[in-house]
């Protein structure tokens, strides 16, 4: 691999301005395209197949009740007085509703024939039904909505909004975000000592984000895409996308130092660090895409979009990165290193200090790591998972949910609705009724709503807890046992509560699936990589306790409480059920990012001669500060997407950015050389067995040769 990367360090060398004009076109194409061809992202979690999913598809193909964005619109009497006494502001608001454009209707909560209001007559609801998918509302169409709820207000009653049609579509970009990436500029500035060479860095990722996203929204198009899926992408292809430029970068500037002229400096860092850069893409693009092994399509969309996002962001670093490199030279240095003779760079005192403690007390040092993060991830025994988001604290939403909840109970906020088939469907689902209201947790069970040709009927089950409750769940378990055995036809248990429960149940069986997929395919690479059996299962169970900090931070934080007004957090509960498995994922692929850049650099030293103890210090290091530096660029575009991220990224981006800082300054930079440390001589120990594996030499061993024959020859530039 390291020569193979050499020659095109070499060839984007020679070519370099046709290199940069490639991705220039690229680019912009990539944004005509999704000026011209981008169509909508869907807020849908769902999973084709379970039961909660095909009663939905049925739902609407006999109901005509298909996913459309909807709102309820909910009105208060003022104390000590009923809604009746107020008939023609409630008509008066209906009739806005009615008018404001993209609504396709909207009801009275006192129409005699289906009246929506509690048994006090001091709360009901207006629903308004818009003739588009949720997330599909425009802002204009909210505003509108907004302006009719006021004016009823005006009237002097309590109004408020909840509903799909109130879901804003989560965007890119926005002041947090823009600070973690103003953090990342700053470490890249002080790591290089130049602004200019910061500056490329940054802009080479933005370019592969931009790619990548407007890839994604180009897909859009063509394909119902989670809303998540882009700022997911973004998020990922902007981290990596500056570490893997940085790693390059960096490794050119040493190459540079040590007197190499610009040509072979730029193919050198793309032998040596462009094949570790591919290396560990490979890891994380097989982390994400074995999202699919859950068989969950919006997950598995989720994944494969991420996974080529961090393509481009690999090709990206190992020959646009390259190109630029080419045309700013030795301007990358500083003024004084561009002054100064070529040398070896000098150790950095802190660094050298922390490798030599960390191998000289290696037995204190692993077990202080492994306690410390042991304890962190305790909370993830009592970890709670749900679709179900609650609204910000203090919106209109919130407000709404309340009084619905005051005013009809808990549960009216998380209705379970039975789909009966069969002959006799509304009968059917009568007699049903009786033995579903004396099940536990039952407030309310609605009278049968058959279809037009009598062959279904729809029953909505009333809860008496929340809709993110244990009881809920329980309840749709229990509900799906009692219907089991219906006679004249079959039941269907579906609604938001059940089908956040599908999800959980699918995903807890395919998470140990996944789990041994991905981190054998990753044990496979890392054995080629580094021809050793002991470092990558050190990587891997340092990995493990990477996982059980970051979701138990998480739940300490999201779910406990603890420290929520640090995050800007609106409400505590259950996780967002993907959180555990997409932080898995994507935090093991970054995970074995660290271990190859900081390991390979010890397998290198080792292979060169070096003893165990020195080369774990030698190659500490060399690697250690770029690692460091890559860890705070990476821990802060995470971080930006916390204090004001959407509700679903929120907890993700969190579990992430502990994730990255955990891993790399606690597992990576403590615990794996404490471990190689003590295993000494036998951590580069490969069974005969398996010593016919190929070599992938993404240290560049195998370069001298190649360079040394570059060297005699004049490098010509086409």
């Amino acid at each position: 691999m390291a020569k193979l990367l050499y020659k095109l360090g070499m060839g984007t060398y020679r070519r370099r301005l046709p290199v940069v004009l490639i991705w220039l076109l690229v680019l912009i194409g990539s944004g005509v395209g999704a000026f011209t061809l981008g169509g909508e992202t869907s807020n849908s979690m769902s999973i084709p197949g379970q039961e909660s999913t095909t009663a939905l598809e049925r739902i609407q193909e006999k109901f005509g009740s298909g996913e459309t964005a909807s709102a309820k619109v909910v009105v208060q009497a003022p104390d000590g007085q009923k809604l009746p006494q107020h008939v023609k502001a409630i008509t008066d608001l209906v009739a806005d509703e009615s008018a404001l454009k993209g609504v396709r209707s909207a009801t009275n909560p006192l129409d005699p024939a289906a009246p929506s209001v509690n048994r006090d007559v001091n709360v009901g609801y207006s629903t308004v039904t818009y003739d588009v998918k949720p997330g599909e509302v425009t802002a204009e169409q909210r505003a509108e909505l907004t302006k009719a709820v006021d004016k009823a207000r005006a009237a002097g009653l309590t109004v408020e909004v909840t509903g799909t049609a109130m879901q804003e579509t989560p965007h890119v970009g926005g002041p947090t975000e823009a600070i973690g990436v103003v953090l990342a500029l700053v470490v890249l500035a002080l790591t290089y000592g130049s602004l200019v060479t910061a500056g490329m860095n940054l802009l080479s990722a933005g370019i592969g984000v931009g790619i990548g996203t407007l890839g994604i929204t180009i897909a859009t198009g063509f394909m119902d895409l989670q809303s998540t899926t882009p700022i997911l992408a973004s998020m990922l292809g902007l981290a990596v996308g500056i570490d893997y430029a940085l790693f390059i970068i960096n490794r050119y500037r040493q190459e540079l130092r040590r007197g190499s002229d610009v040509g072979h400096a730029v193919a050198t860092a793309v032998g040596t660090a462009g094949s570790a850069v591919v290396t560990a893409g490979l890891t994380v693009v097989i982390a994400l895409v074995g999202l699919a092994i859950a068989g969950i399509p919006f997950l598995t969309q989720m994944g494969v979009s991420a996974a080529a996002t961090i393509v481009v962001s690999v090709l990206i670093a190992i020959t646009l990165v390259p190109a630029v490199l080419s045309l700013l030279g030795r301007r990358v240095l500083t003024r004084k290193e561009r002054a100064a003779e070529a040398s070896e760079p000098k150790d950095r005192g802190v660094i050298r200090g922390w490798g030599g403690a960390v191998t000289r007390n290696r037995v204190v040092a692993l077990l202080l790591s492994v306690v410390a993060l042991g304890i962190v991830a305790i909370p993830v025994a009592s970890m709670d998972t749900t679709l179900i988001q609650k609204p910000p604290t203090g919106s209109t939403q919130e407000r709404a949910d309340q009084i619905l909840a005051k005013g009809f109970g808990e549960g009216f906020n998380g209705p379970i609705i039975v789909l009966f088939e069969g002959d006799g469907a509304a009968a059917t689902a009568t007699e049903a009724s009786k033995p579903i209201q004396k099940l536990s947790d039952v407030a309310m069970v609605t009278p049968a709503q058959p279809s037009q040709d009598g062959k279904s009927a729809l029953v909505t089950v009333i809860p008496k807890s929340g809709p993110d409750t244990v009881e809920t769940e329980k309840l749709v378990a229990d509900l799906r046992a009692e219907l089991s055995g219906v006679e004249g036809g079959k039941a269907y248990v579906t609604g938001a509560t059940a089908v956040s429960v599908d999800v959980a149940t699918s995903l807890d069986k395919a998470l140990p699936i996944y789990l041994a997929v991905v981190v054998g395919l990753a044990l496979v690479l890392l054995i080629l990589v580094f021809r050793s059996l002991l470092v990558p299962l050190v990587g891997v169970l340092g990995f493990l306790l990477t996982i059980g900090a970051s979701l138990g931070a998480t739940v300490a934080v999201f779910q406990w409480g603890w420290l929520a007004g640090a995050v800007n957090l609106d409400s505590t509960g259950p996780l967002i059920s993907l959180t555990p498995i997409l932080v898995i994922g994507i935090l093991f692929g970054l995970a074995m990012d660290y271990q190859i850049f900081l390991v390979s650099r010890m397998h290198e030293a080792h292979h060169r001669g070096a003893k165990p103890i020195e080369a774990i210090t030698t190659g500490f290091r060399q690697a250690a500060p770029v690692v460091v530096a890559a860890a705070l660029i990476m821990f802060s575009v995470f971080a930006g997407f916390v204090p004001a991220g959407e509700a679903t990224v929120k907890s993700i981006a969190f579990a992430l950015a502990v994730g990255i800082f955990v891993d790399a300054f606690v597992v990576r930079m403590v615990l794996v050389p404490a471990a190689l440390a003590l295993l000494g001589e036998r951590a580069w120990w490969l069974p005969k067995f398996l010593r016919w594996l190929p070599e992938l030499d993404v240290e560049g061993t195998a370069l001298d040769e190649i360079e040394k024959k570059d060297r005699q020859e004049p490098v010509s530039v086409g």
